[in-house]
């Protein structure tokens, strides 16, 4: 939790808003990954990529 309040303090300070996106972006791609192996969407997953 320390990463994200000091990352979100380095994009304020920055500017760099632009990362949030690809953050968030990572972080659902990964969630997706992870809880859908080995279940019944598996085979929808596997053919987005």
């Amino acid at each position: 939790m320390e990463f994200l309040k000091e990352f979100g303090r380095f994009m304020m300070t920055r500017k760099k808003y632009w990362l949030a996106p690809i953050l968030l972006a990572m972080l659902l791609i990964g969630f997706l990954i992870v809880f859908s192996k080995g279940s019944a969407t598996a085979p929808f997953i596997y053919s987005i990529f």
